[in-house]
């Protein structure tokens, strides 16, 4: 990777977390900290206001924000796979969200990106299994255990945990997706 490629790669780090800490963008680029010092000075000298604390990270200033980021063909194709596995194995709320999501996405592709999503949006298909349960309309399971995990609180299910043989409430702090692509089914599990 270029450098400019990486300080444009660290910017959009910097805008997808609170706080970015300078070991994790050395890891994640396989550099040294003295050249991630040196990028983020560049980024800085270019109107960019970061600030920088000392043991905690960079964070960018509150509000800033700047025109949405370009998706590469592979991976407006990955949203799109994804928007169809989010339908057919999750709550209609949570489709619904990521539904509006992927229109955002759409809206900053280049035409031929939107041309080649269109044709292949067609030829992807989820199918639920026959074991498959509809959710009532009113529950949404998955954004209330989203929210409880953000929030540090547990939310008890009464699942079978895997290791245990008895059924008894598992407290979650991970959401984990096992899905069974003979069956088509997505089960949450304690982790």
């Amino acid at each position: 990777m270029n450098r400019i490629d990486r300080i444009s790669a660290i910017l959009i780090q910097l805008q997808s977390r609170r706080t970015v800490r300078a070991n994790d963008i050395a890891i994640r680029f396989n550099i040294s900290l003295r050249t991630v010092y040196r990028d983020v000075k560049t980024l800085e000298e270019a109107g960019i206001p970061i600030i920088g604390e000392a043991g905690i990270g960079y964070s960018l200033v509150e509000g800033y924000r700047l025109p949405p980021v370009m998706f590469t063909r592979d991976e407006a194709a990955a949203f799109l796979t994804a928007e169809k596995l989010v339908a057919q194995l999750t709550d209609d709320s949570n489709g619904a969200s990521y539904s509006s999501a992927m229109y955002k996405i759409k809206a900053v592709l280049k035409s031929v990106d939107k041309d080649y999503l269109e044709v292949i949006d067609n030829h992807i298909e989820v199918l639920k299994s026959r074991n498959h349960r509809q959710l009532k309309e009113d529950v949404n399971p998955l954004q209330t255990i989203l929210q409880a995990i953000a929030e540090k609180k547990y939310y008890l299910l009464p699942i079978l945990l895997l290791i245990s043989k008895h059924l008894q409430p598992a407290r979650l702090n991970r959401l984990v997706f096992f899905i069974s692509i003979t069956i088509g089914t997505s089960l949450p599990i304690a982790a």
